[in-house]
């Protein structure tokens, strides 16, 4: 009986503890947004140190088990810019327009653009900082491969402000993301390729959640959560630009 008791009592411990290493811990938001900000910045850098750009510039995950991409060069090892939002670019070698035949990009431009951009919240986990969680905002390259003319992330309408029933959503700041804005007019749109072109993408924009959304109310991308906290990761090709109409 003795025995029968001391197994029922090893095995109800050891279920106990299993469960507890299989638990996955959820995201706490840090009091201090300063706190927020820095793992941002870990994040981010550690993204770039697990992370390359493919044939096409599409960023590819390192392998664990596949030897092909050893020589890959990490994005942190590419040449990269940080701008005063904490904001980080990065501009693939030999996938620029020519000299010639680049346009140069201005505020409020109408763009054209293959885009894969993505959502991540960085945590603190036992020590480790990193993006624990994603979510996808857009993506023309794995989707409808056509490219997307001013989405609002980048630059909303003012018939869509103008239709607003409240106050918050009125306000630019409620869609567009200041960090994209900022980092897309370093580089330049290509000559109006046409939609059906295959694309070489340019680079990379990383935004911390400081120059997305912070903490502030913002337009519902992603209609089941909410953008609170998380940084943005693009992956582009500007495949033209306009002058934007009066008014628009």
């Amino acid at each position: 009986m003795k025995k029968i008791f001391l197994y029922i009592l090893t095995g109800s411990l050891c279920f106990s503890a299993c469960k507890k290493d299989d638990e996955v811990e959820t995201y706490k938001e840090p009091e201090d947004i300063t706190v927020q900000n820095n793992y941002d910045d870990q994040a981010i850098k550690k993204f770039m140190s697990e992370n390359y750009l493919d044939a096409q510039g599409n960023i590819k995950a390192f392998s664990t088990t596949d030897t092909s991409d050893d020589n890959e060069k990490k994005l942190i090892d590419m040449p990269y810019e940080t701008l005063p939002s904490g904001t980080i670019y990065i501009m693939r070698e030999g996938a620029q327009p020519a000299v010639d035949e680049g346009q140069t990009i201005k505020p409020q431009d109408i763009l054209t653009m293959m885009i894969k951009a993505t959502a991540y919240l960085a945590a603190n986990s036992d020590g480790n900082v990193s993006f624990i969680s994603s979510l996808n905002i857009s993506n023309t390259i794995n989707g409808s491969a056509l490219p997307l003319i001013d989405p609002m992330y980048y630059y909303v309408k003012n018939s869509v402000l103008t239709a607003a029933t409240t106050g918050v959503a009125q306000q630019r700041s409620y869609y567009e993301i200041e960090g994209f804005q900022e980092a897309i007019q370093k580089f330049k749109a290509f000559n109006n390729l046409p939609s059906g072109a295959p694309y070489n993408l340019q680079g990379v924009i990383l935004v911390p959640s400081r120059a997305v959304f912070a903490r502030d109310p913002h337009y519902p991308y992603n209609t089941q959560y909410s953008l609170r906290n998380y940084s943005m990761v693009f992956n582009f090709q500007v495949y033209g630009r306009a002058d934007r109409p009066a008014g628009q």
